[in-house]
């Protein structure tokens, strides 16, 4: 019997990543995934951005255990917990203040598009307009308000209504590096025939993850705050992908230098894997009423335990985004390297930090069979893009520089086997 048996006979046929990674995984530590027979793979998924300090950190795990042990709250829905109150206090030390934001924290339920569901919401009371612009090839979950603001067709079918709610409009670059795409919007904002109302909110990701890792640039990034600071638009950053040091700092927008009006954190926020989702907000803009936005599992605990000791462990100081940064500049060596070495294949290099992609327009089909073929050797990576066009990069940012190369050549092998 097929040790994926159980799973073809009783799992809903929505599941997705068992299809392009068909083994039965077992264990994992670091950046190698294992399966029940014994077969090692390295991890350049990560979770699709969960575990950006790797599987099972002995610096996240201990302190689970350690709570565990000790009869620790494991729910406690919004009750005050000292679980809940350690987080939030080196939240305070090591993220908020050094950064000097000013945030309130909103624990959502535990998943991103929890989050992005509330940061809608109360961003449409806060300014009492129910409009939002999000921008093409965003992705901001599936449930139905954060779905009515993700672009790509094959989500968007499966809601099986009509989304509303949400003007489009072209990220920066969509058109060609030309054309400023912001110049459309501003027009819009000012021109009493465009039909767009002012806004309650713009969207946005500051690298698009499964739009194809797609970067906005300082420049029009902060053009987008000026616009919106000047229209009164709320602006939320969703950094669900893009955060917790995958993009080279631990909000992605930092680079720029522009501070949004809410912030949406999830995946590796819990730093173990455990689920955990949080909305960052200005002060003034907390218009919630008491119990206006809930979820049983609001407050997980173990998360909270595990969210602490990376804070504390990781981000005491500037070593933890220094290696990162290493392994970053290895990687785009690599690629930009990949991409000349294989021509034909007319490969683009994109992405920041740890979070890069290998773009082929020409060869959409490319980046899957790359996958399949890096699979069959080792190597788990997955495809992302509106046409799935894109070979992404999302390895572990405590992934060491030997365990990148090796998963680099397994690349490099890859593309050779399927004809680049």
């Amino acid at each position: 019997m097929s040790e994926l048996a159980a799973f073809d006979r009783r799992e809903s046929e929505v599941r997705g990543y068992i299809r392009s990674f068909p083994v039965l995984f077992e264990r994992a530590n670091g950046s190698v995934l294992s399966t029940a027979d014994g077969r090692d793979y390295l991890d350049f998924f990560a979770g699709a951005g969960v575990l950006n300090y790797g599987h099972n950190n002995p610096k996240l795990t201990e302190p689970l255990i350690d709570y565990l042990r000790e009869g620790g709250i494991l729910h406690g829905l919004d009750m005050a917990t000292s679980a809940k109150r350690d987080f939030i206090e080196a939240f305070e030390r090591r993220i908020l203040e050094p950064r000097g934001l000013d945030y309130k924290l909103q624990f959502t339920g535990p998943t991103g598009a929890n989050a992005v569901e509330a940061a809608l919401k109360v961003a449409r009371q806060a300014t009492g307009r129910s409009n939002v612009v999000a921008f093409t090839n965003g992705f901001h979950g599936l449930s139905l308000g954060a779905l009515a603001a993700t672009g790509n067709a094959k989500y968007r079918r499966a809601g099986g209504v009509d989304l509303g709610g949400v003007t489009r409009l072209p990220y920066d670059g969509y058109l060609g590096a030309d054309l400023d795409t912001l110049d459309l919007f501003e027009k819009m904002l000012t021109d009493p025939g465009s039909g767009l109302d002012v806004p309650a909110a713009v969207i946005v990701e500051t690298v698009q993850g499964e739009g194809g890792i797609n970067v906005a640039s300082s420049a029009w990034l902060q053009r987008l705050r000026e616009l919106t600071a000047a229209h009164g638009i709320l602006l939320i950053v969703d950094d669900i992908q893009a955060g917790v040091g995958r993009t080279g700092a631990f909000f992605s927008f930092e680079e720029s230098g522009i501070v949004p009006d809410l912030v949406t954190v999830s995946k590796s926020i819990s730093a173990s894997g455990l689920p955990m989702s949080l909305l960052l907000m200005r002060p003034e803009v907390d218009v919630w009423e008491p119990g206006a936005h809930t979820g049983t599992f609001r407050g997980n605990s173990l998360a909270f335990v595990s969210a602490r000791a990376a804070l504390d462990s990781y981000w005491a100081d500037a070593a933890f985004m220094d290696q990162a940064a290493e392994r970053s500049a290895q990687l785009r060596a690599a690629l930009d390297a990949i991409a000349t070495e294989f021509p034909e294949a007319g490969f683009v290099v994109r992405g920041r930090g740890l979070m890069y992609g290998l773009a082929s327009a020409s060869r959409p089909e490319l980046a899957g069979a790359v996958s399949a073929a890096a699979f069959e050797r080792g190597l788990v990576i997955e495809t992302s893009g509106g046409s799935d066009e894109v070979l992404k990069f999302l390895p572990a940012l405590t992934i060491t520089a030997e365990e990148l190369d090796a998963g680099l050549a397994i690349v490099r092998e890859s593309l050779r086997a399927v004809g680049a």
